[in-house]
């Protein structure tokens, strides 16, 4: 895992000093992701600047440090983790290549010159990279199939830019104004992006090249401004499962415990986060299957707190026979963090959860672990949180017999869902595109109530033609845009930056590719049943999990006692100053500032969010 940052010249020799100067403001903004070296490289044109930091993983050596350069033709940058590169290295050692180092690295650059652009289908992986090839004088960008790793770019007078971070681009005067529409979007409704539109980012003229996007910069046939985008995968696409190939016969269960086989890769130690959810729960299981020694988890736990965790994570580590390392965030954390935590996120955070990982991630530096598994993305690919569970009855309603409806709806209310069932899901059931039209103007009314809100910054920055909800017609609609457009991208975030801020490296055995696929080919009843989410996985783990872990009926995962923090005096003060600066701004008005802070009820999810974005522009 690494900081990537590139500089590509419109005409040769453009001032050579400053450009090599400003790669290494670049690189130093991103030393945090790279702790154990850096390099530079320039091409004899002085118009390609390549700037990389290293965090070493595998092949910690010095042969393997980048830039990287392949056949006297491609230099590579790259950010990531290759999971098949032994496999690939083979196959492509059998085709008659050679190479010099134990890297994935220099896999990616054979991979390149024998495939082009279609390498990135060959990678089982996440990864942002960059590859220079001097005979044709072109760019070559990619990014893993669900945006694990990060890749910004910008244009400035002649210049195109891109770096793993935005705070590498601002280092060198890129322009840091706040997209006002998402600014208003997460104060509304708590969310940033844009569905429809993944390659903007949550800044002005700042661009991201979107997941599983490949990209190509020509810069010798005289167009300059333009970089040609392809699409080279999409979970849509993944055909329905025949039964056979289900959990029954164990495929899913040996898909994912292939999956963290090929994660446990590293030359350097690895642990995994450890929540007492079933999903890293069945990871930390399997590790131990394949043969882990010294394993540790690392959790955060909150004694007294309703929602804490740390009786399942103990009873897990006692029969895994695991090490377990715990850390318990305070509100003077929050206090302490909260600045330094945003710096890294660079955009707004929905919940304290995520300052929860931050710690996490600062125990496991402290520890010396580099590499942790994650349960990531397994709620959204097979439907963990409640709020799907009204997406599958509206299904059954709406496709199924009435008496498998009923079954399910009594059996999911008897573990306690609270979410209801009345004619509005009835409706939703039978006329989905008008329950999609609902929930689109439900969101514009949030933005456009947004209280005190400047009404001159609402009608300059609002664009309601912009907000999308998805048309769900099965509940593999609903995890299909949380997994490609909602949640999870910003949940990816978060991990990334969280990780990175310490030199750590997160890996999510749940996201390789096959895996997903799987899962989204399986039917809605795989995934719910008998009044549980997640089926196949618990169906799966069954046999080995604790049953307490197993058929929990509570989804947590590092909820912090986040209402008690918001009532805190200190924390009080803090939102108040960032009303200031906001109201400063323009985007309240300054009678807000009349207002007393409840920090209790409806009030704290929104004084979170004024809270965060705050502190956020104050950074």
């Amino acid at each position: 895992m690494c900081g990537i940052a590139g500089i590509i010249t419109e005409t040769c020799s453009a001032e050579p000093d400053k450009q090599i100067r400003e790669i290494h403001e670049m690189t130093t903004a991103l030393a945090h992701r790279g702790p154990d070296g850096e390099g530079f490289w320039k091409d004899d044109s002085n118009q390609v600047y390549f700037g990389h930091r290293r965090l070493s993983v595998i092949d910690v050596s010095p042969a393997a440090a980048q830039p990287m350069q392949y056949g006297n033709r491609f230099t590579i940058i790259y950010n990531g983790e290759i999971y098949n590169f032994k496999e690939l290295r083979e196959s492509l050692l059998a085709q008659g290549y050679r190479f010099d180092t134990a890297s994935d690295t220099e896999v990616i650059l054979a991979a390149y010159q024998e495939y082009g652009a279609s390498c990135v289908e060959q990678f089982d992986g996440m990864f942002a990279f960059a590859i220079w090839d001097t005979e044709k004088a072109e760019l070559f960008l990619a990014r893993d199939r669900m945006g694990e790793k990060p890749l910004f770019f910008t244009w400035q007078e002649g210049r195109f830019l891109f770096a793993s971070e935005m705070k590498a681009l601002w280092a060198v005067g890129v322009p840091k104004n706040p997209d006002p529409h998402q600014v208003l979007l997460y104060l509304g409704a708590g969310v940033t992006g844009i569905p429809l539109h993944p390659e903007q980012s949550f800044y002005q003229d700042i661009v991201q090249l979107p997941p599983a996007h490949r990209a190509l910069l020509k810069i010798g046939n005289g167009i300059w401004g333009q970089l040609e985008t392809e699409r080279y995968w999409d979970l849509h696409s993944t055909r329905p499962v025949p039964p056979v190939r289900c959990h029954r016969t164990g495929g899913f269960r040996a898909l994912l415990k292939e999956s963290i086989r090929k994660r446990l890769r590293s030359d350097v130690p690895v642990g995994s986060s450890l929540s007492g959810g079933l999903d890293s729960s069945s990871i930390a299981c399997l590790v131990k299957e394949l043969g882990a020694e010294n394993w540790t988890g690392f959790s955060a736990v909150f004694p007294g707190f309703e929602k804490d965790e740390s009786g399942l994570i103990k009873e897990l580590t006692s029969q895994l026979g695991i090490r377990s390392v715990t850390c318990t965030p305070t509100v003077e954390d929050l206090l302490r963090n909260l600045d330094r935590m945003l710096y890294h996120q660079e955009m707004p955070v929905e919940s304290a959860s995520a300052l929860v990982q931050f710690q996490v991630m600062e125990l496991a530096a402290s520890e010396g672990v580099t590499v942790l598994l994650d349960g990531q993305g397994a709620d959204e690919l097979l439907g963990g949180y409640d709020s799907y569970i009204h997406w599958f009855l509206q299904e059954l309603w709406r496709t199924g017999p009435r008496s498998d409806f009923k079954r399910e709806l009594e059996a999911f209310t008897a573990h306690g869902w609270k979410g209801g069932w009345g004619w509005k899901n009835r409706f939703a059931a039978w006329f989905p595109q008008v329950a999609q039209e609902q929930l689109i103007k439900k969101q514009v009314a949030a933005v456009e109530r947004i209280p005190f809100v400047d009404a001159a910054y609402l009608e300059a920055g609002f664009r309601k033609e912009q907000l999308y909800k998805p048309l769900v017609t099965s509940l593999q609609d609903i995890l299909y845009f949380d997994l490609t457009m909602g949640r999870l991208p910003e949940l990816l975030r978060y991990a990334d930056r969280n990780s990175m801020a310490f030199g750590r490296e997160i890996r999510l055995p749940y996201l390789q590719h096959n895996v997903m696929e799987l899962a989204a080919g399986l039917p809605s009843r795989q995934k719910m049943q008998n009044g549980y989410t997640k089926w196949v996985l618990r169906d799966a783990m069954k046999e080995q999990l604790p049953a307490s872990i197993v058929w929990q009926k509570r989804k947590i995962g590092y909820e912090p006692p986040q209402a008690t923090w918001m009532q805190d005096a200190r924390v009080k003060q803090k939102i108040f100053a960032a009303r200031e600066l906001l109201v400063d701004r323009g985007i309240f008005q300054k009678r807000y500032l009349d207002r007393p802070i409840e920090g209790t009820g409806a009030s704290q999810v929104y004084d979170w969010r004024v809270l965060v974005l705050g502190t956020l522009f104050a950074t």
